[in-house]
């Protein structure tokens, strides 16, 4: 019967594990395996088995096919100049190809992290009362109510990364013994959004700051994590996908909710926030007064989040140069008086495209002629005469015939700090941020705005505080830094999305965001371009943008606003699971 069960519910196979299979989960020492009952009497042992929960979570952003591939390359934000295999189902809507599926891991194997996640908060919070208090209780090895916290947070987390992609499904809020039924019917998503708020909501009483942890425990889940996610599952169920009837209320409880998190606290009973003063290292630092909860890990080598095998440019001794920003994303940053580069009174020159852009163009982009590891950047091609024969030739940076160099002639600058050289290399950070304070920010304005009818100062003042960060010029009107002033709920919705897709670029935000706002036929179903760069004889270059070709053409339907539960689930639940709409 247990093998059966296992057989066709490979989707909770964990939760059998710790039934059955503890050796692979609950083994702490080499050789010693212990029971259940031995783990959770010990503090020190039911403390690391919650800990354990920490490993099924989401920790890179370079996690398709290992570490070549980002949901950036899915959406318009880049291309991979070597397409591979889960970008590729991605790019082509293959996601319900069977041959794809196993390997699909932004789906197939989400599913199976995610729940192999929930397995372990349900069993830590339904023995979480039988773990004996810590010896030194000033101390606690095992600190039962804060360890509570983080498994309903923790919990909530995986629901809701399984919410964004999947809609609804199984909610699994008990441990299942080998004889009970675990061919479990999809929840709705307002189903399994209230199980996350009823998490978020007890976990918020549980959890602490970053000053009552201290440094050692940096990184855990705070109570501003825990309304931050709060304000994002809120965000997502107000948003065209998951609100087709527009309910204002919804926007109301997101736009509370962000606020929550805006106001802090002075007493320190809960943290306060602020943006830090430069937005180029947003991702580089080991602590700062925007990050609410990262990914805490050491300087990071070349190997170790695979810069030179992904980002770097082989010119400059990467093996493959994936990461390519499109012609549609940097077109996206205005001029930095704040206004955008098709406005005739920007100053934008196509004949010079990259001078006097807004501050974020120069730290997320790497483009032709910049000053980069002592020497500039080459992504041109250039008339050279070879023997009185003139012959096409190329600059270090690019090479047409090879799929390693960049597709678009730029490189990602967010993935490839300038430290990162082959030759005399550093390390550095280069954090997963799982909720930063811009956000907050973003995700109130774009609330309010809703709920509204009409932006008051409060939205303005969120875009401003950001933009005023970036660097832009503050220039005329009310409020400035090229905000038009009056603006209708519709102008300042894409005010808002724009500063979205430009503030929060490459950090998992952007497809997310197409899929929640349902325009993935405006921003994937369109042409992606680059652009081509020839140097003169006289040093100048001519820059002309081109569409690219048809192996990094995107397409889109409706149907992937959603993912597909993956096929192997629906097959061994007899039935039980449903598919999503589009995907049967």
């Amino acid at each position: 019967m247990m093998r059966n069960y296992i057989k066709y519910t490979v989707v909770f196979l964990l939760t059998l594990c710790f039934i059955s299979c503890k050796k692979d989960f609950l083994e702490r020492t080499p050789g010693v395996a212990l029971t259940e009952d031995e783990i959770f009497a010990d503090p020190a042992q039911a403390a690391r088995f919650a800990d354990n929960a920490y490993n099924y979570l989401i920790t890179k952003y370079v996690r398709l096919n290992d570490h070549r591939g980002t949901v950036s390359q899915a959406s318009d934000e880049a291309v991979s100049g070597n397409s591979e295999g889960t970008v590729t189902s991605l790019n082509r809507g293959l996601y319900h190809e069977h041959s794809t599926q196993a390997s699909l891991n932004e789906i197939g194997d989400v599913w199976r992290l995610m729940y192999r996640g929930i397995a372990i908060h349900v069993k830590m919070l339904s023995r979480i009362a039988e773990v004996p208090p810590s010896p030194n209780a000033t101390v606690p090895i095992f600190d039962h109510k804060r360890v509570e916290g983080e498994m309903r947070f923790l919990r909530a987390l995986s629901y809701f990364e399984l919410t964004k992609r999947f809609g609804g499904v199984p909610i699994i809020d008990k441990v299942y013994g080998p004889l009970d039924e675990l061919n479990l019917p999809r929840s709705t998503y307002a189903q399994v959004t209230k199980y996350i708020l009823d998490d978020l909501d007890i976990a918020i009483t549980k959890l602490g700051t970053d000053t009552e942890y201290g440094t050692s425990n940096y990184g855990r889940p705070t109570i501003g994590a825990a309304l931050a996610l709060k304000a994002r599952v809120l965000l997502y169920a107000a948003s065209p996908l998951n609100n087709p009837t527009n309910d204002i209320a919804k926007w109301k409880l997101a736009a509370d909710a962000a606020a929550e998190v805006m106001k802090g606290d002075a007493g320190l009973a809960r943290q306060t926030y602020a943006l830090q003063a430069s937005y180029a290292d947003v991702l580089n630092l080991p602590n700062s007064p925007e990050y609410i909860m990262i990914r805490i890990k050491g300087n990071t080598p070349l190997a170790g989040e695979m810069m030179q095998d992904f980002s770097m440019s082989p010119g400059s001794g990467g093996a493959q140069g994936q990461m390519n920003p499109t012609q549609n994303h940097v077109d996206m940053y205005e001029m930095a008086n704040g206004k955008a580069i098709t406005d005739p009174t920007s100053g934008y020159n196509p004949a010079t495209p990259y001078v006097g852009r807004e501050p974020r163009f120069y730290n997320n982009i790497i483009y032709n002629d910049l000053p980069w590891q002592g020497r500039r950047i080459q992504v041109y091609s250039t008339i050279t005469n070879v023997n009185g024969v003139p012959t096409t030739t190329y600059g270090l940076d690019w090479n047409p015939g090879n799929i390693t160099y960049t597709a678009t002639r730029y490189y990602c600058k967010k993935y490839w700090p300038e430290v990162y050289r082959t030759v005399g290399g550093s390390t550095t950070l280069l954090n997963y941020i799982y909720f930063r304070y811009a956000e907050i920010l973003l995700n109130y304005a774009e609330a309010q705005n809703e709920f509204l009818g009409t932006p008051d100062a409060s939205v303005y003042n969120a875009l401003v505080a950001i933009r005023a960060r970036a660097g832009i010029t503050k220039g005329a009107g009310v409020y400035g830094y090229g905000l038009k002033d009056n603006m209708t709920t519709a102008e300042m919705r894409e005010v808002i999305r724009h500063e979205r897709a430009i503030e929060l670029s490459f950090e998992d935000h952007r497809w997310y965001d197409i899929m929640r706002w349902k325009i993935g036929a405006t921003t994937i179903g369109v042409p992606m371009k680059g652009i081509d760069v020839f140097r003169n004889a006289n040093g100048t270059f001519t820059y002309n943008v081109i569409t690219l070709g048809s192996g990094f053409q995107k397409v889109w339907n409706e149907r992937q606003n959603l993912y597909p539960i993956p096929r192997t689930e629906i097959y061994k639940s007899k039935g039980v699971l449903t598919q999503n709409p589009g995907w049967e």
